[in-house]
């Protein structure tokens, strides 16, 4: 029976902010100076054990795979589409365990704790593990050396250093603590050794719903860059704890005293007290100056500076732009104080004019410049589909709608005013889509490979869309004109090919009949009309506009993704996907059509989907969510990049200000990145990014919203 490190990557650790943040959590801060974060102990100190198993948030994969890449150790990563608490998590472990293991024993710990003794820890867990191998849960007691009123206590039954549970006692005030420690007490470490078949025993006797999601989850989980990713029926687990699912209410349960050092390291007066202190019991570390300081704890990072003049008992901590200042001793006070901020949202522009100016400054100068320095291939023409985070184009096949998509950034660049190399850029970009990815017919191909030669010849209704979409913008910018006109024209009499009898185009791929390759055409064929086409494209647009009105959104306002031939909205799961960016885009699109064309019911539409989609936004994020359910309940909590843009340009559209300033908060976050012009594109559902490169399709959706803002704000801040 082989022993299985389990570690529990989950929590929020809000007592310390502002170094545990939603996008970095306790177990992942560096806590004491530069050594290793709390996570990294733990894997380092629980690894001799046995093969390491993690478990933790979606959005916190990379960074479990990036700190155990640092610490040189490797580990089956399970993730949490979102948090459920610890027994389901738990119990999503233990059948994934059980999957390779049968006799699997569980060594259970939380990421975030303060072991020093590594070696008397593990002695520890061997000792406890005979008994979890005769079917019992085993918990580390700890022997307290102080009166905490922050931990729950464990009461022992008589034996020696093993014995049998008398109760679990939740969080004591002071007086009781003393009191408990009197009677022979232990801190509740909240570590286990359990059999697998023994949790899961337990959990479907006292639990089953907690295993019967769990369950479900593991079947239907997949494989991601990062980990397992747990299927999303994990998301209808209870939320409940360990201790309140199981141990409270088993007979199985055992303690073994631990008197090693510990601590969950849960405020910052603890962190004060491990670490390194001055004569005046202070810890200062970072950039600070301090006078008349003494019982401190004082830190500065992230950029800030500090100066503390004459005060004591106090925690000052500084991460950029957050600011902490707190008695030491009131960890309390700082969690409700926290919750309370963090209920608010994030940090909010004041005022769209301060949007525009924030978001306008970072396109000029920082996105457009890296984007046309690093994203513009030289050697194989066109744009690169990506950069990573470190500023390096990453080499991969070239799709054909990412051309268009840079032609249409560059040259709206060019219109807004941008005094850069536009021209030079919207060429390239024209060159390489004409040099690689034009077919004969005048479509554009799908995909090419990086020696030049195609890859998938399939002309995408969707990549004609962009394809079009940039050239009339090379027509509004007055770059190349003729050309464009020219290849509009051609590609224009392909899409007719591409017709479905029933009305509308049929897609390539596994999705014939869907909304979204209409869409993008019918802001192509509207951004044509602006361009001075000729009537045909007015012809499209109305085209698609009364399919959209008649076939594509429902009365409520919601619009759906697939269809069948007749565009019936699709059966099963597929059928019933809402995703709010497109609710938003659509709404955009047809305020205008409504607009130019004095249509009230497109107008009306535009609301109706606004409102809809605003049932997919998370205020506590500020952003929209990637997926919804026909009830407009949440599908999918993750939420990308390219709806807030969506949100905000919809927002702007119909005059809803304070909407467009949450929108454009959500938007500056993602814009927050270690190479100023890049992004994030994925946010968990708790807030942090996953790590990934920054799409080149996303400037697309940047630039249009960008321009969005210094068009119409100025009108909506009057």
């Amino acid at each position: 029976m082989s022993l299985y490190p389990v570690i529990m990557c989950g929590g929020s650790g809000v007592r310390l902010w502002p170094a545990s943040r939603p996008e970095r959590p306790k177990p992942f801060a560096r806590l004491f100076g530069d050594g290793p974060t709390a996570f990294q102990d733990t894997a380092a100190r629980a690894a001799p054990l046995g093969p390491l198993l993690v478990i933790g948030g979606a959005d916190h994969g990379g960074l479990i795979r990036e700190q155990l890449a640092e610490a040189g150790l490797d580990a089956e990563v399970i993730l949490e589409p979102e948090p459920r608490d610890s027994a389901p998590a738990m119990a999503a472990a233990a059948i994934r365990l059980l999957r390779r293991d049968e006799e699997a024993i569980m060594v259970v710990l939380a990421a975030d704790h303060h072991v020093p003794d590594a070696g008397a820890f593990r002695d520890s867990v061997v000792r406890a593990a005979p008994f979890a191998r005769a079917g019992r849960i085993v918990t580390l007691g700890v022997k307290p050396t102080f009166a905490s009123t922050a931990y729950g206590y464990i009461r022992p039954g008589r034996g020696e250093s093993v014995r049998m549970v008398e109760a679990f006692i939740e969080k004591p005030d002071a007086s009781r603590a003393a009191g408990l420690i009197a009677e022979g007490c232990l801190w509740n470490s909240g570590n286990f050794i359990v059999p697998a078949t023994t949790l899961v025993y337990e959990l479907g006797r006292l639990a089953p719903e907690v295993l019967e999601a769990a369950e479900a989850a593991v079947e239907s989980a997949a494989e991601s860059a990062t980990g397992l990713l747990l299927g999303e029926i994990f998301r209808t687990a209870p939320r409940i704890s360990i201790d309140y699912a199981v141990m409270e209410k088993t007979a199985r349960a055992m303690v073994a005293e631990v008197d090693f050092a510990w601590s969950d390291v849960g405020a910052w007066d603890v962190v004060h007290a491990l670490s390194e202190q001055d004569a005046t019991g202070s810890h200062i570390e970072g950039r600070v100056e301090a006078e008349g300081v003494s019982g401190a704890y004082i830190r500065a990072s992230g950029g800030a500076e500090v100066v503390v003049v004459g005060v004591q008992g106090l925690a000052v901590v500084a991460d950029g732009a957050r600011i902490l200042v707190a008695p030491l001793a009131d960890s309390q006070a700082v969690k409700r104080a926290v919750e309370r901020l963090q209920a608010r949202g994030p940090a909010g522009y004041p005022g769209l004019e301060q949007a525009t100016a924030n978001l306008g400054l970072w396109l000029r100068t920082a996105a457009l410049p890296v984007w046309w320095s690093l994203g513009a291939d030289r050697e194989r023409g066109g744009f690169v589909e990506a950069i990573g985070q470190d500023g390096r184009p990453r080499p991969a096949p070239r799709r054909g709608r990412v051309q268009g998509r840079m032609i249409f950034s560059f040259s709206q660049a060019g219109l807004m005013g941008w005094d850069g190399p536009w021209r030079e850029a919207v060429r390239h970009g024209l060159a390489g889509m004409t040099d690689a990815f034009l077919r004969p017919d005048g479509l554009v191909r799908s995909l090419v490979g990086l020696d030049g030669r195609p890859l998938d010849e399939t002309p995408f209704v969707y990549d004609q869309a962009f394809a079009l979409l940039g050239l009339a913008s090379l027509v509004q910018a007055g770059e190349s004109a003729d050309m464009a006109l020219s290849l509009a024209q051609r590609m224009r009499e392909g899409l007719d090919n591409l017709r479905h009898p029933g009305g509308g185009f049929r897609e390539a791929g596994d999705q014939p009949f869907q909304a979204n390759a209409h869409m993008h055409l019918l802001e192509a064929a509207l951004a044509w009309e602006t361009a001075g086409g000729d009537g045909g494209w007015a012809d499209l647009s109305d085209e698609i506009a009364g399919l959209a009105l008649g076939a594509f959104i429902d009365h409520r306002g919601v619009l759906s993704e697939f269809f069948d031939a007749d565009w019936r909205r699709a059966g099963g799961d597929a059928g019933r996907l809402v995703e709010p960016g497109h609710q938003f885009e659509w709404a955009w699109l047809l305020d205008r059509w409504g607009r130019a064309r004095g249509r009230a019911d497109g107008q009306l539409a535009a609301r109706a989907l606004y409102a809809a989609g605003l049932q997919g936004v998370d205020s506590r994020r500020a952003c929209a969510v990637n997926a919804l359910w026909e009830d407009l309940s949440i599908r999918d909590g993750w939420a990308r990049l390219w709806p807030q843009t969506e949100f905000l340009k919809s927002a702007l559209s119909l005059g809803e200000t304070e909407d467009a300033l949450k929108a454009a908060t959500g938007l500056a976050r993602y814009l927050e990145t270690p190479v100023r012009g890049l992004w994030r594109d994925r946010q968990g559902p708790t807030g942090g990014f996953a790590s990934g490169d920054a799409p080149a399709t996303s400037l697309y959706h940047i630039v249009g919203a960008i321009r969005q803002l210094e068009e119409l704000s100025p009108a909506l801040s009057a």
